[in-house]
């Protein structure tokens, strides 16, 4: 593959060859900004390396896309030069699309998609436009409640629009919409919790509590659940954490703890998110529907903390959704103390019938085909608009294959 001479590019450092030119058809797929975004790309680009197409991941220059990636064997991967659009950088937010936009057409003119595959936020838009700019098929997927601004306005320029909850369906301009869930990765799937706990250095037989508040932190639960944990403990001695503070709380939240000597793994962030969900108990998060669609995938009861100032306020729709169903139980962070958290909590973690309920009430929300969906559709459209020309048929999972890193200059 020769690329533009003003192109900057680096093999990861488990890359040891560039792969061979292929005839596989090309799938793009956009699914940068943050990891509500970035691993359901994931989990769809698995779906098409399967069924014999060539994937290359379009992603931001953010850490949490830099560091999910490292789990994307056999995609390419494509940082681009956008930024989120925020109150009062209009301009700013213009000149990286821009840039994101021509970054992506450069980086097509090489070899151009047949499809492009966009999965909401900032980082979509441009290259669904560079995509349909060189004849690619297009398709977006909505995974909230409330369709985001990038992919409502995207809607119009997509041959198929996929969304994880029905009641998205309505707020999309598009006639060819399926209701498919929210796609998740094949590891999350529940089971034992005692090889999970092990595997983070907790006690096998002893209840957790995991407290996320999804890839970027949440300042405001860290806090309440520092304040409950005098509650938490009083009630349930033996109770352990696993607590994802974000990158800014790591040292208070750990201090927290040391100081009621509990047992608890503290980190920013954690890419096997399979063995959190799968070594709790009950847990306390944000309502963002990736997190929410792999909580179903593991049956973990939760208590959810919709972000107050999500926009459109979709995560407390998300979560509304939930709670509806007996999925899930809500906690709004406006006003709220550390002990009243501290006895949502509890209801779950002492209530053996609450606990057994809820987890029965999250198969409704587990939609295990999700990413399989998606792909199959792709490729059936993709083959109709290019003729019938690749005849894709499923084939065992690659055992073996390098990631290529590709970092698309400002132009």
């Amino acid at each position: 593959m020769h690329h533009d001479p003003t192109a900057r590019q680096c093999l990861d450092t488990h890359s040891v060859t560039r792969p061979s030119p292929s005839l596989k058809p090309l799938v793009a797929i956009a699914c940068g900004g943050t990891g509500g975004h970035l691993f359901p790309g994931l989990a769809v680009g698995e779906q098409l390396l399967i069924r014999g197409c060539d994937v290359t991941l379009l992603v931001s220059a953010k850490e949490v896309d830099q560091h999910g990636v490292t789990s994307a064997l056999g995609m390419k991967v494509a940082t681009l030069p956008a930024i989120g659009m925020t109150r009062g950088k209009l301009l700013q937010f213009a000149a990286g699309f821009w840039k994101s936009y021509r970054a992506a057409k450069q980086l097509f003119r090489d070899r151009p998609p047949q499809s492009v595959l966009a999965m909401g936020g900032f980082t979509s838009a441009p290259p669904v436009l560079a995509g349909r700019a060189c004849g690619a098929t297009a398709f977006l997927h909505e995974s909230n409640t409330i369709p985001g601004k990038a992919n409502r306005w995207l809607a119009h320029f997509v041959d198929q629009a996929f969304v994880g909850f029905p009641t998205a369906a309505g707020r999309l301009h598009h006639q060819n919409i399926l209701c498919t869930g929210t796609p998740v990765r094949p590891q999350f799937e529940a089971g034992e919790h005692a090889s999970c706990r092990m595997a983070l250095g907790l006690a096998s037989e002893r209840p957790v509590l995991l407290v996320m508040g999804g890839s970027q932190g949440a300042s405001g639960i860290n806090e309440l659940v520092l304040q409950a944990l005098p509650a938490l403990l009083k009630a349930s001695p033996e109770l352990q954490f696993i607590h994802l503070t974000g990158p800014n709380d790591v040292a208070k939240v750990l201090a927290g703890y040391d100081a009621h000597k509990a047992r608890a793994v503290v980190r920013p962030f954690l890419t096997e998110m399979e063995l959190a969900l799968g070594a709790a108990t009950v847990a306390v998060s944000r309502a963002g529907a990736s997190s929410l669609a792999e909580i179903a995938a593991m049956r973990l009861p939760c208590v959810l903390v919709p972000y107050p100032t999500a926009a459109d306020n979709h995560q407390f729709h998300n979560a509304s959704a939930y709670v509806e169903t007996g999925a899930a139980l809500l906690f709004n962070q406006k006003g709220a103390t550390g002990d009243a958290l501290a006895s949502r909590l509890l209801s779950l973690l002492t209530d053996k019938s609450a606990h057994a309920t809820m987890t029965k009430a999250l198969e409704h929300w587990h939609h295990a085909d999700a990413a399989e969906m998606i792909a199959e559709r792709m490729i059936a459209l993709m083959e109709a608009t290019h003729g019938g020309r690749w005849k894709s048929t499923l084939k065992s999972n690659p055992t073996s294959a390098s990631l290529l890193r590709v970092t698309v200059p400002n132009v």
